[in-house]
């Protein structure tokens, strides 16, 4: 039986705007509490266990995920696919958990009790068992278990953490949290899974398809994290990189809900792929990118003319930087929401994961070059120069490649209307701000607010159909409630 797409995105939805919320209460007190050197260091020894992170986790999620969409009906299958998953997830995180030791043993010699804490992330992909119920469609699953977490992290970041010296502390609680988040959801799995003869578990059964879906994963890892490794490298600065770690989690919190619909999309067009159902899998993409569209535009336009007025208030004194990296990075609400349609929804779906890795590489090599020619004379902003440039370039590759089932031109189309509102919203934005500016958190707010209203309104006015079909779903939600 199928779920309802509405019902698992508001699941989705609402973990991403709790993952939203957690940084909006956590982040201004972090920043001030840990500092931006503190920040810096923080982000710089991420970057260095994601590495390992990425070893351990080897493409399997996507590759599970997809999977067990395609069985959705067969428990056998299913339960099968855990346990070869499970098995070859144990042999990876074990040999890179190997290879960060003999890292750490030879070549670390700032800060290696803070890099010891940071393995414990890596144990974390061992545990991370949410592949298999985002492939079921059971996102509510995964929803309570991260609500319950992400409250836990919350309390206990402002319990412990309280000076610069508590950065060790605070590591060792993010880490934590990470391992208690994937064991928590064991809870539920023995309702799902049933018994498989020995004899038909082979842990390397599609070994060369998962190697395929972590290609593209590693090319990622080099223009997300490896910014951060190099502006460290380079520029020899933890203040900058602490710029680059505020400004990007501010473009990932956004992101959050521009992207909230793709890991519900993701198993039900694999599923149609599966049933061979080439107009519902057109039908579902055209909506995502609509989507994107509906949501992408006005955050990005809202953020460039907003984020001056947050900086201050959100990250303290020092931080003005921050303000010029998130205009910069908005341009990846757009470029990341509309490959992710592409890439994720649509290439992992249909089994076309090989194109997916040759744009994504192609999008790393732009990147680590545009980093290498950027990043000595601008530092931190030229590394967010060549994040958003590799992002734009794998978007437009990636239309060429699906050129014959997605027209460029028509999925541009789609984004007249609410271009046009969100102009109109931006330029109603500004008439404000002209008048009275402040930088304060109400003004902020009320500004996010009114813009909120203002979009929402020339959407109603123009009767666009998507905005409409959704607003009219989810009044009939709150009518069947009363």
């Amino acid at each position: 039986m199928k779920k309802s797409i509405q019902k698992n995105y508001i699941y989705n939805l609402s973990y991403q705007l709790l993952t939203l919320f957690t940084p909006f209460i956590t982040t201004p007190y972090i920043s001030r509490v840990l500092g931006a050197e503190g920040i810096g260091i923080y982000s710089y020894t991420t970057s260095i266990v994601s590495y390992f992170i990425l070893l351990a986790s080897l493409g399997v999620a996507s590759y599970a995920q997809r999977e067990i969409a395609y069985h959705q009906e067969n428990q056998y299958i299913q339960s099968r696919i855990f346990y070869e998953v499970f098995g070859i997830r144990l042999l990876t995180v074990t040999v890179s958990l190997f290879s960060y030791y003999v890292l750490l043993a030879h070549f670390v010699h700032e800060h290696p009790i803070i890099y010891w804490v940071q393995a414990l992330n890596i144990l974390a992909v061992l545990f991370d068992i949410s592949w298999f119920f985002q492939g079921l469609e059971e996102f509510g699953k995964i929803v309570f278990r991260n609500f319950i977490i992400r409250i836990f992290n919350i309390v206990g970041i402002f319990l412990f953490i309280h000076s610069e010296t508590d950065l060790l502390l605070y590591i060792s609680l993010m880490s934590i949290m990470n391992v208690l988040g994937g064991l928590s959801i064991w809870l539920y799995l023995p309702r799902y899974l049933i018994c498989v003869a020995k004899s038909d578990i082979n842990i390397f059964r599609n070994f060369k398809i998962i190697i395929q879906f972590f290609l593209p994963q590693m090319a990622i890892q080099i223009y997300t994290v490896f910014d951060k490794t190099m502006i460290g490298v380079l520029t020899a600065s933890n203040l900058e990189n602490g710029f680059y770690e505020q400004a990007e989690k501010i473009s990932k919190m956004l992101l959050m809900l521009v992207t909230s619909l793709g890991p519900v999309m993701m198993p039900r067009i694999a599923a149609a792929y599966a049933h061979n159902d080439k107009e519902a899998i057109k039908h579902y993409i055209m909506r995502s990118y609509r989507f994107v569209w509906m949501i992408g535009l006005p955050i990005m336009f809202v953020t460039i003319g907003l984020i001056d007025t947050a900086v201050p208030w959100f990250f303290g004194p020092g931080y003005e930087k921050v303000g010029l990296l998130v205009k910069i990075f908005s341009g990846l609400l757009l470029a990341i929401g509309i490959n992710n349609v592409t890439g994720v929804q649509y290439l992992i779906s249909v089994n076309k994961q090989n194109t997916l890795t040759l744009t994504v590489l192609l999008g790393a090599i732009i990147n680590f070059c545009l980093n290498m020619i950027l990043i000595p004379s601008m530092e931190s902003t030229g590394a967010a120069i060549a994040s958003v440039a590799a992002e734009t370039a794998i978007a437009l590759v990636q239309f060429y490649f699906v050129r014959a089932y997605f027209s460029l031109s028509k999925v541009l189309q789609l984004s007249k209307c609410y271009l046009l509102c969100s102009l109109l919203m931006f330029a109603s934005l500004m008439m404000v701000s002209s008048i009275y500016y402040e930088q304060t958190v109400i003004y902020t707010v009320a500004l996010v607010g009114l813009s909120v209203i203002v979009y929402s309104g020339f959407l109603m006015l123009f009767r666009d159909d998507f905005f409409m079909g959704f607003l009219n779903k989810i009044m009939g939600k709150v009518r069947e409630r009363l």
